[in-house]
C-alpha cells in the first residue's frame, strides 16, 4: 500500500503537527495499525533514524519463537545488522529455514537452541547452557506466542498463554542475567494491541473461573506483560538492562491466519508485511543511544498503555501481579 508523501523540508510539517498526525493514527487504530500507518509514519520528520549498517556487528542476540512469522523476520533482520542470533525454539528442525535465510544475508550468524517456554526445566537448562557458552548477550527478544482454542496448561499447571507470554520469558531473562549484565543490553517483549481491550483479572490469572476464550486469554497475558514493565525495569536495573514491550500493529503471520482466520480474511489486504511488522523490535535492539526502558512502544514511539477506563491498573495491582509471578517462579 502506497502512503502519501509528507514534506519534511523547511516548508514541510513541523514536529508538533507530525506528532499530531502520529497520535491520530494511533487513536484510530484501523489507520495506525495497518501497513498504511507504518508507511505514513516513516515519512514524518519525527521518525527516528534507522540503525546504521552493521550496528549489531559482533553482538549476540536471543530470539524466542524464531522458527516462523514475526520471530523469523526478526531473526533475519537482526542478522542483517550483523548480529549473531540465537534461535530459541521448541523444535530445532523447524529452524532450518530460518538458518538458511540468515545465511543468505551474508551478515551475522546463528545458533539454534531447544527451549520450551511452557516447561520451566527446559528454560533453566537452555539458559544455563547458553550463559556458559555465550558470556556476553546484547538483547533478548521475547517473541514466542500461542493462542490456543481451548484451555491448556504448562508442565506446572499454569494456563498456557500466561505461561508462555509471562512466566517463561521472565524466568528465561532471570537465568540469562549473568550474560546480559553490563553489555548495554535490552529485553523486548513482543506484545499485542489486543491487550488494550482487556484488564488484569488478578483473581483468576490462570483462567479457572470463567468459560475459556482463547483470544481473551491471549490479550490478558499481553496486558500482564505491559503492566509488569516498570517493575521489571526496576528489578533488572542493577544489571543495566532496558526493558521494553512493543506491539507490531496488524501484521501478517501464520499465527494470525490459523488462530484468527476471520480477522485475517477481513484485514488481509491491509496487514503489515515484511519488515514493517518487526520494525520497532529491530530498532529497539539496535538503536543508539539506547531508548528509554520500562515503556510500551509502537512504530518507534512510546505509547499509552491504556485507552479505556475499565482497563486501568494501579501500582498496587501491578505489585499484586508481580507477587503472583515471582511466587510461581519460586515454587
Amino acid at each position: 500500500m502506497t502512503a502519501p508523501s509528507v514534506p519534511t523540508g523547511p516548508q514541510g510539517l513541523g514536529d508538533r503537527l507530525a506528532r499530531g498526525i502520529d497520535t491520530v493514527l494511533d487513536r484510530t487504530v484501523v489507520l495506525g495499525y495497518t501497513a498504511a500507518g507504518h508507511a505514513i509514519r516513516r515519512r514524518l520528520p519525527t521518525w527516528p533514524d534507522d540503525p546504521l549498517p552493521g550496528a549489531l556487528e559482533g553482538r549476540h542476540v536471543v530470539v524466542t519463537g524464531a522458527s516462523s512469522g514475526l520471530g523469523l523476520r526478526t531473526a533475519v533482520d537482526l542478522a542483517g545488522l550483523g548480529a549473531h542470533v540465537h534461535l530459541l525454539v521448541r523444535d530445532p528442525a523447524r529452524a532450518v529455514p530460518v538458518e538458511a535465510a540468515i545465511d543468505a544475508t551474508d551478515r551475522g550468524g546463528h545458533r539454534t537452541w531447544r527451549c520450551d517456554l511452557a516447561d520451566a526445566q527446559s528454560i533453566r537448562d537452555c539458559a544455563d547452557r547458553l550463559v556458559a557458552q555465550v558470556p556476553a548477550l546484547h538483547a533478548v527478544v521475547h517473541n514466542a506466542g500461542i493462542l490456543p482454542a481451548t484451555r491448556q496448561t504448562d508442565a506446572a499447571g499454569h494456563e498456557l498463554t500466561m505461561a508462555v507470554h509471562v512466566l517463561g520469558p521472565i524466568l528465561l531473562t532471570q537465568r540469562l542475567l549473568p550474560a546480559l549484565a553490563g553489555h548495554d543490553a535490552r529485553v523486548v517483549f513482543v506484545t499485542s494491541g489486543g491487550m488494550y481491550t482487556q484488564a488484569l483479572e488478578l483473581d483468576d490469572l490462570d483462567y479457572h473461573e470463567e468459560p475459556f476464550r482463547g483470544a481473551v486469554a491471549y490479550a490478558r497475558s499481553k496486558r500482564a506483560q505491559v503492566e509488569l514493565l516498570p517493575i521489571l525495569q526496576r528489578r533488572w536495573a542493577g544489571a543495566d538492562l532496558a526493558v521494553y514491550a512493543t506491539h507490531p500493529g496488524w501484521a501478517q503471520s501464520p499465527g494470525v491466519t490459523s488462530s484468527l482466520p476471520l480477522f485475517a480474511r477481513i484485514t488481509g489486504p491491509v496487514l503489515r508485511r515484511g519488515d514493517a511488522g518487526v520494525d520497532t523490535t529491530t530498532w529497539l535492539v539496535a538503536a543508539q543511544p539506547r531508548p528509554e526502558g520500562g515503556r510500551l512502544w509502537h512504530d518507534r514511539r512510546v505509547r499509552p498503555t491504556n485507552y479505556l477506563t475499565r482497563t486501568r491498573t494501579t501500582t498496587a495491582d501491578r505489585e499484586r501481579l508481580w507477587d503472583w509471578v515471582s511466587g510461581e517462579l519460586a515454587g
